[in-house]
């Protein structure tokens, strides 16, 4: 004999309700100031609990970015608990896959603890580094933020999100090759 439960008696489904998120990033970067802060932030907030996010850079800065912060505010994600951190402080992560943000980090080793975790590359411009004109930085990011909306809605939109190492790293390169918007 053969029991089924009607989720509607419950008042959400099985498929949406999970103690524990699918899947765990860590976003890395040089200085964990501006993109991979765009990142955690971004992820976490669309997510809404399907992915367990950090970042953290290899030269923390030691503090976000204002601008940062300005443009996340503006585009109504979070801020809370944001702040520039180091390899370490995100030693006890244990992430699924590890994504590198900047666009020179290609290369860039990560941390010995992370061993085998799947890693990608999805790199994006330093909005930061326009500073002479406020305006091209401005319009840079929203560039970097509406490519990091997209890259996470492609993520979400997966029907599987527990995939084995060599599928996931397959889908993370897939998405980190989509980019819109970005000059």
């Amino acid at each position: 004999m053969e029991y089924k439960i009607d989720p509607s008696l419950y008042g959400y489904t099985f498929q949406r309700y999970r103690q524990q998120a699918l899947m765990k990033i860590l976003y890395l970067c040089i200085h964990n100031a501006c993109r991979s802060i765009l990142c955690e932030a971004i992820t976490r907030d669309l997510a809404k609990g399907q992915i367990e996010v950090a970042s953290a850079g290899s030269y923390p800065a030691g503090e976000v970015h204002p601008q940062t912060l300005k443009h996340l505010d503006k585009w109504g994600y979070s801020t809370s608990n944001l702040h520039s951190k180091s390899f370490d402080d995100v030693a006890d992560f244990a992430p699924d896959s590890v994504i590198t943000v900047c666009d020179q980090a290609a290369k860039e080793s990560c941390p010995i603890w992370l061993g085998s975790t799947v890693k990608a590359h999805w790199g994006l411009p330093d909005p930061t580094r326009l500073s002479s004109s406020t305006t091209k930085m401005d319009k840079m990011f929203d560039e970097v933020i509406i490519t990091i909306e997209h890259w996470i809605e492609h993520l979400l939109a997966e029907p599987n999100l527990d995939l084995p190492p060599p599928q996931l790293a397959g889908l993370l390169k897939s998405i980190g090759g989509k980019i819109h918007g970005i000059v």
